[in-house]
Protein backbone atom coordinates (compact mmCIF):
# COMPACT_ATOMS: atom_id res chain seq x y z
CA UNK A 1 0.00 0.00 0.00
CA UNK A 2 1.59 3.26 -1.11
CA UNK A 3 0.77 6.48 0.67
CA UNK A 4 -0.24 9.45 -1.53
CA UNK A 5 2.58 11.96 -1.49
CA UNK A 6 0.24 14.66 -0.20
CA UNK A 7 -0.40 12.59 2.91
CA UNK A 8 3.21 11.66 3.67
CA UNK A 9 4.21 14.99 5.18
CA UNK A 10 0.90 15.65 6.95
CA UNK A 11 1.59 16.41 10.61
CA UNK A 12 -0.34 14.38 13.17
CA UNK A 13 -2.58 16.72 15.14
CA UNK A 14 -4.31 14.14 17.26
CA UNK A 15 -5.23 10.53 17.90
CA UNK A 16 -8.37 10.72 15.75
CA UNK A 17 -6.20 11.17 12.67
CA UNK A 18 -4.60 7.79 13.37
CA UNK A 19 -8.01 6.18 13.76
CA UNK A 20 -9.23 7.80 10.55
CA UNK A 21 -6.20 6.47 8.70
CA UNK A 22 -7.21 2.87 9.48
CA UNK A 23 -10.86 3.60 8.67
CA UNK A 24 -9.81 4.96 5.29
CA UNK A 25 -9.13 1.35 4.28
CA UNK A 26 -12.86 0.60 4.15
CA UNK A 27 -14.01 -0.41 0.67
CA UNK A 28 -17.30 -1.55 -0.83
CA UNK A 29 -17.41 -5.26 -1.63
CA UNK A 30 -16.95 -4.70 -5.36
CA UNK A 31 -13.61 -3.01 -4.63
CA UNK A 32 -12.24 -5.80 -2.42
CA UNK A 33 -8.97 -7.16 -3.70
CA UNK A 34 -6.44 -9.89 -2.90
CA UNK A 35 -2.80 -9.00 -2.25
CA UNK A 36 -0.48 -11.96 -1.85
CA UNK A 37 3.09 -11.76 -0.56
CA UNK A 38 5.68 -14.52 -0.35
CA UNK A 39 9.35 -14.82 0.54
CA UNK A 40 11.90 -17.40 -0.63
CA UNK A 41 15.48 -18.37 0.11
CA UNK A 42 18.12 -17.87 -2.55
CA UNK A 43 21.01 -20.33 -2.81
CA UNK A 44 24.00 -20.88 -5.07
CA UNK A 45 23.40 -24.07 -6.98
CA UNK A 46 27.01 -25.28 -6.67
CA UNK A 47 27.55 -24.97 -2.90
CA UNK A 48 24.00 -24.18 -1.66
CA UNK A 49 25.22 -21.05 0.17
CA UNK A 50 22.98 -17.98 0.36
CA UNK A 51 24.18 -15.33 -2.10
CA UNK A 52 25.60 -12.07 -0.68
CA UNK A 53 24.38 -8.72 -1.96
CA UNK A 54 27.43 -7.78 -4.03
CA UNK A 55 29.39 -9.87 -6.52
CA UNK A 56 28.84 -11.40 -9.95
CA UNK A 57 26.37 -13.90 -8.49
CA UNK A 58 24.91 -11.63 -5.84
CA UNK A 59 21.43 -10.34 -5.08
CA UNK A 60 22.25 -6.96 -6.61
CA UNK A 61 23.08 -8.62 -9.93
CA UNK A 62 19.83 -10.57 -9.72
CA UNK A 63 17.72 -7.46 -9.08
CA UNK A 64 19.40 -5.51 -11.88
CA UNK A 65 19.03 -8.48 -14.23
CA UNK A 66 15.30 -8.86 -13.51
CA UNK A 67 14.77 -5.12 -13.98
CA UNK A 68 16.61 -5.04 -17.29
CA UNK A 69 15.05 -8.18 -18.75
CA UNK A 70 11.47 -7.84 -17.53
CA UNK A 71 10.77 -4.13 -17.30
CA UNK A 72 10.77 -3.48 -13.56
CA UNK A 73 11.66 -0.08 -12.13
CA UNK A 74 14.50 0.00 -9.59
CA UNK A 75 14.06 1.65 -6.19
CA UNK A 76 17.26 2.70 -4.46
CA UNK A 77 18.45 3.57 -1.00
CA UNK A 78 21.12 6.10 -1.79
CA UNK A 79 22.86 4.52 -4.79
CA UNK A 80 21.99 0.97 -3.75
CA UNK A 81 19.20 -0.92 -5.54
CA UNK A 82 16.96 -2.43 -2.84
CA UNK A 83 13.62 -3.10 -4.56
CA UNK A 84 11.79 -3.32 -7.89
CA UNK A 85 8.29 -2.17 -8.83
CA UNK A 86 5.92 -2.75 -11.74
CA UNK A 87 2.16 -2.36 -12.21
CA UNK A 88 1.27 -2.30 -8.52
CA UNK A 89 3.60 -5.14 -7.53
CA UNK A 90 7.04 -4.97 -5.93
CA UNK A 91 10.04 -7.21 -5.36
CA UNK A 92 11.83 -6.45 -2.11
CA UNK A 93 14.64 -7.85 -0.01
CA UNK A 94 14.33 -9.36 3.44
CA UNK A 95 17.36 -8.92 5.73
CA UNK A 96 19.42 -11.90 4.49
CA UNK A 97 18.42 -11.50 0.87
CA UNK A 98 15.24 -13.56 0.96
CA UNK A 99 13.42 -12.37 -2.15
CA UNK A 100 9.85 -11.18 -1.56
CA UNK A 101 7.12 -10.62 -4.11
CA UNK A 102 4.44 -8.23 -2.87
CA UNK A 103 1.77 -8.83 -5.44
CA UNK A 104 -0.58 -6.32 -6.99
CA UNK A 105 -4.15 -6.05 -5.63
CA UNK A 106 -6.04 -8.60 -7.75
CA UNK A 107 -9.67 -9.72 -8.06
CA UNK A 108 -9.35 -13.52 -8.16
CA UNK A 109 -7.11 -16.35 -7.01
CA UNK A 110 -6.71 -17.30 -10.67
CA UNK A 111 -4.99 -13.96 -11.24
CA UNK A 112 -2.93 -14.42 -8.08
CA UNK A 113 -1.66 -17.80 -9.23
CA UNK A 114 -0.80 -16.42 -12.68
CA UNK A 115 1.10 -13.59 -10.99
CA UNK A 116 3.06 -16.03 -8.81
CA UNK A 117 3.95 -18.28 -11.73
CA UNK A 118 4.99 -15.36 -13.91
CA UNK A 119 7.17 -13.99 -11.11
CA UNK A 120 8.88 -17.33 -10.43
CA UNK A 121 9.56 -17.75 -14.16
CA UNK A 122 11.05 -14.25 -14.42
CA UNK A 123 13.27 -14.84 -11.39
CA UNK A 124 14.37 -18.22 -12.75
CA UNK A 125 15.20 -16.74 -16.17
CA UNK A 126 17.82 -14.50 -14.57
CA UNK A 127 18.85 -16.65 -11.59
CA UNK A 128 19.84 -19.65 -13.71
CA UNK A 129 22.44 -17.60 -15.56
CA UNK A 130 23.91 -16.55 -12.21
CA UNK A 131 23.98 -20.11 -10.87
CA UNK A 132 21.27 -19.31 -8.32
CA UNK A 133 18.16 -21.18 -7.25
CA UNK A 134 15.26 -20.42 -4.89
CA UNK A 135 13.57 -22.52 -2.24
CA UNK A 136 10.23 -22.10 -0.51
CA UNK A 137 10.25 -23.22 3.14
CA UNK A 138 9.50 -21.59 6.47
CA UNK A 139 13.03 -21.70 7.89
CA UNK A 140 16.51 -21.91 6.38
CA UNK A 141 17.22 -25.66 6.63
CA UNK A 142 21.02 -25.69 6.41
CA UNK A 143 22.94 -22.53 7.20
CA UNK A 144 23.63 -21.08 10.64
CA UNK A 145 22.61 -17.57 11.63
CA UNK A 146 26.24 -16.38 11.44
CA UNK A 147 26.52 -17.75 7.90
CA UNK A 148 23.65 -15.63 6.58
CA UNK A 149 24.47 -12.43 4.65
CA UNK A 150 22.95 -9.04 5.47
CA UNK A 151 21.41 -6.71 2.91
CA UNK A 152 22.48 -3.03 2.96
CA UNK A 153 19.17 -1.51 4.09
CA UNK A 154 19.13 1.10 6.82
CA UNK A 155 16.11 -0.19 8.72
CA UNK A 156 17.66 -3.66 8.94
CA UNK A 157 20.83 -2.29 10.53
CA UNK A 158 18.71 -0.68 13.26
CA UNK A 159 16.62 -3.81 13.82
CA UNK A 160 19.73 -6.01 13.85
CA UNK A 161 21.18 -4.07 16.77
CA UNK A 162 17.89 -3.89 18.71
CA UNK A 163 16.58 -7.46 18.32
CA UNK A 164 19.00 -9.17 20.75
CA UNK A 165 17.87 -6.76 23.49
CA UNK A 166 14.25 -7.99 23.43
CA UNK A 167 14.38 -11.68 22.41
CA UNK A 168 16.74 -14.50 21.54
CA UNK A 169 15.37 -15.42 18.09
CA UNK A 170 14.77 -12.03 16.47
CA UNK A 171 17.87 -12.27 14.28
CA UNK A 172 16.69 -15.71 13.14
CA UNK A 173 13.32 -14.20 12.27
CA UNK A 174 15.07 -11.61 10.15
CA UNK A 175 17.59 -13.78 8.36
CA UNK A 176 16.27 -17.35 8.35
CA UNK A 177 12.47 -17.28 7.96
CA UNK A 178 10.15 -17.07 4.97
CA UNK A 179 6.37 -16.76 4.88
CA UNK A 180 3.43 -16.48 2.52
CA UNK A 181 0.66 -14.09 3.51
CA UNK A 182 -2.44 -12.53 2.01
CA UNK A 183 -3.82 -9.04 2.53
CA UNK A 184 -7.60 -8.64 2.45
CA UNK A 185 -10.10 -5.78 2.59
CA UNK A 186 -13.05 -4.91 4.81
CA UNK A 187 -16.15 -2.79 4.24
CA UNK A 188 -16.69 -1.25 7.67
CA UNK A 189 -15.38 -1.26 11.22
CA UNK A 190 -17.80 -4.05 12.15
CA UNK A 191 -16.68 -6.09 9.14
CA UNK A 192 -13.03 -5.54 10.07
CA UNK A 193 -13.67 -6.66 13.65
CA UNK A 194 -15.45 -9.85 12.59
CA UNK A 195 -12.76 -10.73 10.06
CA UNK A 196 -9.96 -9.89 12.50
CA UNK A 197 -11.41 -12.06 15.27
CA UNK A 198 -12.23 -14.98 12.99
CA UNK A 199 -8.88 -15.01 11.21
CA UNK A 200 -6.88 -14.52 14.41
CA UNK A 201 -8.60 -17.48 16.07
CA UNK A 202 -8.04 -19.61 12.95
CA UNK A 203 -4.44 -18.49 12.29
CA UNK A 204 -3.01 -21.57 14.10
CA UNK A 205 -4.94 -23.75 11.64
CA UNK A 206 -3.09 -22.10 8.77
CA UNK A 207 0.18 -22.52 10.66
CA UNK A 208 -0.52 -26.25 11.01
CA UNK A 209 -1.55 -26.77 7.38
CA UNK A 210 1.47 -24.89 6.02
CA UNK A 211 4.02 -26.22 8.56
CA UNK A 212 7.26 -26.58 6.58
CA UNK A 213 10.25 -25.70 8.76
CA UNK A 214 11.50 -28.85 10.53
CA UNK A 215 15.27 -28.28 10.11
CA UNK A 216 17.80 -25.95 11.72
CA UNK A 217 21.54 -26.02 10.97
CA UNK A 218 21.05 -29.15 8.85
CA UNK A 219 19.29 -31.22 11.51
CA UNK A 220 15.70 -31.79 12.70
CA UNK A 221 14.82 -29.10 15.25
CA UNK A 222 11.92 -30.80 17.02
CA UNK A 223 9.33 -28.52 15.41
CA UNK A 224 7.14 -28.77 12.33
CA UNK A 225 6.85 -24.97 12.01
CA UNK A 226 10.01 -23.64 13.58
CA UNK A 227 9.29 -20.34 11.84
CA UNK A 228 6.16 -20.01 13.96
CA UNK A 229 8.12 -20.83 17.11
CA UNK A 230 10.69 -18.16 16.27
CA UNK A 231 8.01 -15.49 16.62
CA UNK A 232 7.40 -16.62 20.21
CA UNK A 233 10.85 -15.32 21.20
CA UNK A 234 11.37 -12.37 18.88
CA UNK A 235 9.89 -9.37 20.69
CA UNK A 236 6.89 -9.69 23.04
CA UNK A 237 6.06 -5.99 22.59
CA UNK A 238 5.05 -6.51 18.96
CA UNK A 239 4.03 -10.15 18.43
CA UNK A 240 1.37 -12.61 19.50
CA UNK A 241 -2.36 -13.34 19.54
CA UNK A 242 -3.67 -9.90 20.65
CA UNK A 243 -6.25 -10.97 23.23
CA UNK A 244 -7.78 -7.49 23.24
CA UNK A 245 -9.14 -8.11 19.72
CA UNK A 246 -11.75 -10.44 21.27
CA UNK A 247 -12.77 -7.99 24.01
CA UNK A 248 -16.00 -6.01 23.86
CA UNK A 249 -15.60 -2.67 22.17
CA UNK A 250 -12.67 -3.63 19.97
CA UNK A 251 -12.26 -1.48 16.87
CA UNK A 252 -9.93 0.98 15.17
CA UNK A 253 -9.39 3.00 18.35
CA UNK A 254 -8.26 0.04 20.39
CA UNK A 255 -5.83 -1.04 17.67
CA UNK A 256 -4.41 2.49 17.51
CA UNK A 257 -3.82 2.34 21.27
CA UNK A 258 -1.99 -0.97 20.80
CA UNK A 259 0.26 0.42 18.08
CA UNK A 260 0.98 3.56 20.10
CA UNK A 261 2.30 1.24 22.81
CA UNK A 262 4.67 -0.60 20.46
CA UNK A 263 8.24 0.69 20.81
CA UNK A 264 9.66 2.36 17.73
CA UNK A 265 12.43 1.18 15.41
CA UNK A 266 13.18 4.23 13.25
CA UNK A 267 12.03 7.30 11.38
CA UNK A 268 12.96 7.95 7.77
CA UNK A 269 14.20 11.54 7.62
CA UNK A 270 15.82 13.26 4.65
CA UNK A 271 16.76 10.03 2.91
CA UNK A 272 18.18 8.25 5.96
CA UNK A 273 16.91 6.00 8.73
CA UNK A 274 17.22 7.56 12.19
CA UNK A 275 17.66 4.98 14.94
CA UNK A 276 14.80 5.32 17.43
CA UNK A 277 14.79 1.72 18.63
CA UNK A 278 12.84 1.22 21.82
CA UNK A 279 11.52 4.79 21.97
CA UNK A 280 7.93 5.90 22.52
CA UNK A 281 5.86 6.93 19.49
CA UNK A 282 3.70 9.09 21.76
CA UNK A 283 6.78 11.19 22.57
CA UNK A 284 7.43 11.45 18.82
CA UNK A 285 3.90 12.87 18.43
CA UNK A 286 4.87 15.57 20.92
CA UNK A 287 8.25 16.27 19.30
CA UNK A 288 10.10 15.07 22.39
CA UNK A 289 12.52 12.48 21.02
CA UNK A 290 16.17 13.23 21.92
CA UNK A 291 17.40 11.99 18.53
CA UNK A 292 14.94 14.28 16.68
CA UNK A 293 14.52 17.33 18.92
CA UNK A 294 11.46 19.33 17.97
CA UNK A 295 10.57 17.00 15.09
CA UNK A 296 6.99 15.73 15.26
CA UNK A 297 5.68 12.56 13.65
CA UNK A 298 3.89 12.73 10.29
CA UNK A 299 1.37 10.34 8.77
CA UNK A 300 4.26 8.72 6.89
CA UNK A 301 5.85 7.94 10.26
CA UNK A 302 2.57 6.42 11.42
CA UNK A 303 2.29 4.27 8.29
CA UNK A 304 5.88 3.08 8.82
CA UNK A 305 5.26 2.42 12.52
CA UNK A 306 2.25 0.23 11.67
CA UNK A 307 4.62 -2.08 9.77
CA UNK A 308 6.82 -2.67 12.82
CA UNK A 309 4.24 -4.67 14.79
CA UNK A 310 4.21 -8.38 13.95
CA UNK A 311 1.08 -10.02 15.42
CA UNK A 312 -0.44 -13.15 13.87
CA UNK A 313 -2.95 -10.91 12.07
CA UNK A 314 -2.02 -7.29 11.40
CA UNK A 315 -4.26 -4.32 10.65
CA UNK A 316 -3.11 -1.55 8.35
CA UNK A 317 -5.63 -0.26 5.81
CA UNK A 318 -6.34 -3.95 5.21
CA UNK A 319 -5.89 -7.15 7.21
CA UNK A 320 -2.78 -9.31 6.83
CA UNK A 321 -2.86 -13.07 7.46
CA UNK A 322 0.63 -13.84 8.84
CA UNK A 323 0.56 -17.42 10.19
CA UNK A 324 1.89 -19.56 7.33
CA UNK A 325 5.32 -20.92 6.42
CA UNK A 326 6.59 -20.28 2.91
CA UNK A 327 6.35 -23.17 0.49
CA UNK A 328 6.14 -24.34 -3.14
CA UNK A 329 4.18 -22.48 -5.79
CA UNK A 330 0.92 -24.36 -5.29
CA UNK A 331 0.76 -23.43 -1.61
CA UNK A 332 1.48 -19.81 -2.55
CA UNK A 333 -1.88 -19.99 -4.36
CA UNK A 334 -3.55 -22.07 -1.64
CA UNK A 335 -3.00 -19.55 1.17
CA UNK A 336 -5.02 -16.73 -0.44
CA UNK A 337 -7.64 -19.26 -1.53
CA UNK A 338 -8.07 -20.40 2.07
CA UNK A 339 -8.60 -16.91 3.49
CA UNK A 340 -10.63 -15.51 0.60
CA UNK A 341 -12.94 -18.50 0.89
CA UNK A 342 -13.37 -17.87 4.61
CA UNK A 343 -13.56 -14.07 4.71
CA UNK A 344 -14.95 -12.79 1.39
CA UNK A 345 -18.25 -14.68 1.48
CA UNK A 346 -20.80 -13.70 4.17
CA UNK A 347 -22.12 -17.20 4.81
CA UNK A 348 -18.58 -18.59 5.06
CA UNK A 349 -17.52 -15.82 7.43
CA UNK A 350 -20.56 -16.56 9.61
CA UNK A 351 -19.73 -20.28 9.61
CA UNK A 352 -16.06 -19.67 10.36
CA UNK A 353 -16.94 -17.34 13.24
CA UNK A 354 -19.39 -19.94 14.58
CA UNK A 355 -16.52 -22.43 14.56
CA UNK A 356 -14.30 -20.30 16.81
CA UNK A 357 -16.49 -17.83 18.69
CA UNK A 358 -16.65 -19.93 21.86
CA UNK A 359 -12.90 -20.57 22.03
CA UNK A 360 -11.60 -19.35 25.36
CA UNK A 361 -8.47 -17.22 25.60
CA UNK A 362 -6.67 -20.24 27.04
CA UNK A 363 -7.75 -22.39 24.10
CA UNK A 364 -6.60 -19.82 21.57
CA UNK A 365 -3.20 -19.74 23.24
CA UNK A 366 -3.08 -23.54 23.45
CA UNK A 367 -3.55 -23.66 19.69
CA UNK A 368 -0.99 -20.91 19.00
CA UNK A 369 1.61 -22.43 21.30
CA UNK A 370 1.02 -26.06 20.34
CA UNK A 371 0.91 -26.09 16.55
CA UNK A 372 4.58 -25.19 15.96
CA UNK A 373 5.53 -28.62 17.36
CA UNK A 374 2.49 -30.79 16.73
CA UNK A 375 0.64 -29.08 13.86
CA UNK A 376 -2.38 -31.16 12.79
CA UNK A 377 -1.80 -33.72 15.53
CA UNK A 378 -2.27 -31.24 18.38
CA UNK A 379 -5.18 -32.45 20.54
CA UNK A 380 -8.04 -29.96 20.81
CA UNK A 381 -11.23 -30.51 22.76
CA UNK A 382 -12.59 -33.92 21.74
CA UNK A 383 -10.50 -34.14 18.59
CA UNK A 384 -7.43 -32.53 17.04
CA UNK A 385 -6.32 -29.59 14.96
CA UNK A 386 -6.68 -31.87 11.95
CA UNK A 387 -10.43 -32.00 12.63
CA UNK A 388 -10.55 -28.21 12.88
CA UNK A 389 -8.55 -27.91 9.66
CA UNK A 390 -10.91 -30.25 7.83
CA UNK A 391 -13.93 -28.19 8.89
CA UNK A 392 -12.16 -24.92 8.07
CA UNK A 393 -11.34 -26.13 4.55
CA UNK A 394 -14.92 -27.25 4.04
CA UNK A 395 -16.16 -23.74 4.91
CA UNK A 396 -13.52 -22.12 2.68
CA UNK A 397 -14.45 -24.36 -0.26
CA UNK A 398 -18.11 -23.44 0.12
CA UNK A 399 -17.18 -19.76 0.20
CA UNK A 400 -15.12 -20.06 -2.97
CA UNK A 401 -17.89 -22.01 -4.69
CA UNK A 402 -20.36 -19.21 -3.94
CA UNK A 403 -17.88 -16.62 -5.24
CA UNK A 404 -18.02 -18.54 -8.52
CA UNK A 405 -14.97 -16.92 -10.09
CA UNK A 406 -14.15 -19.18 -13.03
CA UNK A 407 -10.93 -19.62 -15.01
CA UNK A 408 -10.83 -20.12 -18.77
CA UNK A 409 -11.50 -23.82 -18.27
CA UNK A 410 -14.62 -23.17 -16.22
CA UNK A 411 -13.09 -24.16 -12.87
CA UNK A 412 -13.71 -22.02 -9.80
CA UNK A 413 -11.18 -21.05 -7.14
CA UNK A 414 -11.66 -24.24 -5.11
CA UNK A 415 -8.99 -25.89 -7.28
CA UNK A 416 -6.32 -23.99 -5.30
CA UNK A 417 -7.34 -25.68 -2.04
CA UNK A 418 -6.31 -29.11 -3.36
CA UNK A 419 -2.81 -29.13 -1.77
CA UNK A 420 -4.36 -28.36 1.63
CA UNK A 421 -7.08 -30.99 1.26
CA UNK A 422 -4.39 -33.56 0.45
CA UNK A 423 -2.43 -32.55 3.58
CA UNK A 424 -5.51 -32.94 5.79
CA UNK A 425 -6.55 -36.26 4.27
CA UNK A 426 -3.04 -37.69 4.58
CA UNK A 427 -2.67 -36.27 8.07
CA UNK A 428 0.90 -35.36 7.13
CA UNK A 429 2.24 -31.82 6.96
CA UNK A 430 4.93 -30.77 4.45
CA UNK A 431 7.39 -30.74 7.36
CA UNK A 432 6.61 -34.35 8.26
CA UNK A 433 7.07 -35.38 4.64
CA UNK A 434 10.53 -33.80 4.59
CA UNK A 435 11.45 -35.45 7.90
CA UNK A 436 10.45 -38.79 6.41
CA UNK A 437 12.77 -38.16 3.47
CA UNK A 438 15.57 -36.94 5.76
CA UNK A 439 15.46 -40.15 7.80
CA UNK A 440 15.02 -42.27 4.67
CA UNK A 441 15.97 -41.50 1.09
CA UNK A 442 18.09 -38.44 1.95
CA UNK A 443 20.31 -40.40 4.32
CA UNK A 444 20.34 -37.82 7.10
CA UNK A 445 21.18 -34.83 4.88
CA UNK A 446 19.12 -31.72 4.16
CA UNK A 447 21.06 -30.95 0.98
CA UNK A 448 18.57 -32.76 -1.31
CA UNK A 449 15.84 -30.30 -0.28
CA UNK A 450 17.55 -27.64 -2.40
CA UNK A 451 17.27 -29.88 -5.44
CA UNK A 452 13.95 -31.61 -4.93
CA UNK A 453 11.93 -28.65 -3.63
CA UNK A 454 13.44 -25.67 -5.44
CA UNK A 455 11.14 -23.56 -7.61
Amino acid sequence: MSIPSAVKSTPIAGRQQLVDYLAAGEKPREAWRIGTEHEKFGFRTDDLKPPPFEGERGIRALLEGIAARHGWDIAREGETPVALSRNGASITLEPAGQLELSGAPLETIHQTCCEVNCHLEEVRSVAEGLGLGFLGMGFQPKWRRDEMPWMPKGRYRIMREYMPEVGSLGLDMMTRTCTVQVNLDFSSEADMVKKFRTSLALQPIATALFADSPFTDGRPNGYLSYRSHVWEDTDPDRTGMLDFVFADGFGYERYVDYILGVPMYFSYQDGRYVDLAGQDFKRFLAGELPALPGVKATMKDWADHLTTAFPEVRLKQYLEMRGADGGPWNRLCALPALWVGLLYDDDALDAAWDLVKDFSMAERHTLRNGVPKQALKLPFRRGSVRDLARETLKIAAQGLARRARLNRNGADERIYLEPLLEIVEAGQTPAERKLELFHGAWGGSVDPVFREFAY
